[in-house]
């Protein structure tokens, strides 16, 4: 049976919300280098008020997921600091960081590899309480009520992941992170191996959880129409950087960046649910390495609205920052042009092709 997205249940003005109560994590200057020169973190600045869902977009590569996994310290960061519930995770023994992390759960993307094939679903499970010093028999009624909780059997504990579906693998996944009794579940793109008519189920069950558990989402993925169903509200990521962060409803009625409205235009059910674009936005090219970032505004290169204003040159020489008002900022010289024009004038017509 199809099920209808529900809309997440903290509702817009989260800016506001968080003026009041302070944020539950704060993401301040963090960046992720390797070895091999890839900045895919490249200085990312983000809020998440307790009680919303944040979502992260973009491309792949663009650094979604290494921001994910730096969030939760699974992936050390290079430079900058991590702050959840007023703790520095960063500065943390390693002792007292698996202490924390407790309150801070990853929901992985592909729910056949997350899983320990040898493993019973009991202990996949039951490990984060293991660990947590829980005993044997407290583990398995908690683990029963968490198989149900999901939308699974408790006599299921004793099977291994091969028997059930992606759809079910993913629920012991959401179940295995919920057994810690999180605050903050970073969801790393949990509907992109489930077939369509699942994601719906799984995406509900998310919100439902969350209504009941008071449990706040960062909800990385690269599907749009879903991001509009249930963000508070969005990042959008291009080369490591946040270009663009809005409350949901604005992002998609007016977004303030030319890369925000490539990505809004190749989603065609967006236009037809009302959605700010309807001609599409072809990118030129595929994006610049992560090692080697474009000069000035990183998305110069390919981006459509510079052309069609006769490629100025402040971007190719100077980097934009972050700005604008507590219900959206863009990193864009010209966004106010761009929202003040519509972003379908500047769309018509548009001779931009892809590489």
């Amino acid at each position: 049976m199809t099920m209808v997205l529900k809309r997440a249940p903290l509702a817009q003005g989260s800016q506001a919300t968080m003026a009041q109560i302070g944020p539950l994590l704060q993401v301040l200057d963090l960046h992720v280098h390797f070895d091999n020169g890839v900045r895919a973190v490249d200085g990312v600045d983000l809020d998440v008020v307790a009680g919303e869902t944040l979502a992260v977009v973009g491309e792949s590569g663009c650094g979604k997921t290494t921001l994910g996994r730096a969030i939760t310290l699974l992936q050390r960061p290079t430079k900058g600091r991590v702050v959840f519930a007023g703790t520095d995770l960063t500065r943390l023994s390693q002792r007292r960081l698996r202490v924390a992390r407790r309150h801070l759960q990853m929901i992985f993307q592909d729910p056949y590899a997350s899983l320990d094939p040898r493993q019973r679903v009991g202990e996949i499970v039951g490990e984060p309480m293991r660990i947590a010093g829980v005993n044997a028999a407290a583990r398995r009624r908690r683990v029963a009520e968490l198989l149900e909780m999901v939308g699974l059997s408790g006599e299921m504990a004793a099977r291994l992941p091969r028997e059930f579906s992606g759809g079910q693998r993913q629920r012991i996944g959401i179940a295995r992170a919920l057994a810690a009794d999180p605050r903050l579940v970073i969801c790393d793109e949990p509907l992109s191996s489930l077939d369509v008519s699942i994601q719906a189920q799984i995406v509900n069950l998310l919100l439902n959880l969350q209504a009941e558990l008071l449990l706040t989402y960062v909800f990385i993925s690269h599907d749009l129409a879903v991001v509009r169903q249930i963000a508070t509200r969005v990042a959008v990521m291009y080369l490591g950087r946040i270009v663009e962060l809005a409350e949901t409803d604005t992002l998609f009625r007016s977004p303030g960046h030319p890369y925000t409205v490539a990505l809004l235009s190749a989603v065609p059910t967006l236009a037809e649910a009302g959605a700010a674009v309807e001609q599409p936005v072809l990118l030129a090219g595929d994006p610049p390495s992560p090692a080697n970032v474009p000069s000035g505004c990183r998305f110069h290169t390919r981006c459509w609205l510079r052309r069609k204003l006769g490629d100025p040159a402040i971007c190719t020489t100077e980097e934009p920052v972050l700005a604008g008002g507590p219900q959206q900022r863009a990193a864009c010289h010209f966004s106010a042009e761009l929202r003040a024009s519509g972003t379908n004038d500047h769309c018509a017509n548009s001779s931009v092709t892809s590489g």
